[in-house]
């Protein structure tokens, strides 16, 4: 089975949803409410986990009734924790979500309290063959980065702000989202931004902007992937699985542009459906999808 390596954030979302997103400061009622688990890396490991691969999560929790869902939900959706710390008297993160009727969404995180993450950990990992990071576990991010490279396997960044640089000096690979490419190249196209990354820090690049697709930038040429046309439902943690389906991807040895139309089939069908990462797709379900769509 391809093996994945998932770095970085595991939260609980607690998610809204109204016709229209709250803009001023008094009661609202919800049209439905829905208790997630949510975090870029934790997402991104469901949605491997869930398309056939192996998924293994390093991340760092606290011994509180938040850290206790994030693990109960992980272990039944097949994600191994055995690189995550579970830190005693600490608090872990969580979200409030709020999701209008076209599936925009409001986040509001609260990042946790004594938590710690223990990177001698990944000392004894097992091999994997391809690790994502996020970037909300800087030195975790960079101590993974370093094992994929010894492991010679691709070392992959979900580039979402704020970034600490020192991460994509280790990456082999960055697919950022529009607001993290642009917090490092304001006032260009993602074209151009992403072609600047791809020479700046002698990675492949990519940026995802939703709908519009994916541009990438290899070998010094830039092309675009189209996103597949959907029902859009709910967006949120879509860009999570999308870049857990692209790392599962090229574990599996697709190539890069394989991978981001792999990845982009996986996101279009989660945005279908409501509820976080709870909408990502199966294999089987994603093949289905993909039947007849060149």
């Amino acid at each position: 089975m391809t093996r994945v390596l998932c770095v970085g954030s595991a939260v609980v979302d607690f998610i809204f949803s109204f016709d229209e997103l709250p803009d001023r400061a008094e009661k609202f009622v919800a049209k439905s409410a829905d208790i997630v688990g949510g975090g870029i890396a934790a997402n991104a490991a469901v949605a491997i986990s869930r398309l056939g691969g192996e998924a293994y999560l390093a991340a760092q929790l606290g011994d509180d009734t938040t850290g206790e869902l994030v693990r109960k939900d992980l272990k039944a959706e097949g994600v191994d924790l055995s690189l995550v710390t579970q830190t005693e008297n600490a608090r872990s993160s969580y979200s409030s979500v709020y999701i209008n009727d076209v599936g925009e969404r409001q986040i509001a995180n609260y990042r946790g309290e004594n938590l710690r993450f223990d990177s001698a950990k990944l000392e004894h990992a097992p091999r994997f063959n391809a690790v994502l990071v996020d970037t909300r576990l800087p030195a975790a991010a960079i101590a993974a980065l370093k094992l994929a490279r010894i492991q010679n396997v691709p070392g992959i960044v979900d580039g979402e702000a704020p970034i600490d640089q020192a991460i994509l000096v280790e990456a082999s690979h960055v697919a950022f989202s529009e607001q993290g490419i642009q917090s490092l190249y304001p006032d260009v196209s993602p074209a151009e931004a992403v072609q600047l990354a791809a020479t700046e820090y002698q990675v492949w690049a990519a940026v995802t902007d939703g709908q519009n697709g994916v541009w990438f930038s290899d070998a010094g040429v830039v092309s675009h992937v189209p996103a597949f046309s959907v029902a859009v439902v709910d967006t949120l943690g879509a860009g999570d699985v999308w870049h857990g389906a692209f790392a599962l991807a090229l574990a599996e040895g697709q190539s890069e542009i394989e991978s981001v139309r792999f990845a982009n089939a996986v996101a279009a069908l989660k945005c279908t459906r409501p509820g976080g990462r709870a909408g990502a797709p199966t294999r089987a379900e994603l093949d289905n999808f993909l039947k007849g769509r060149v």
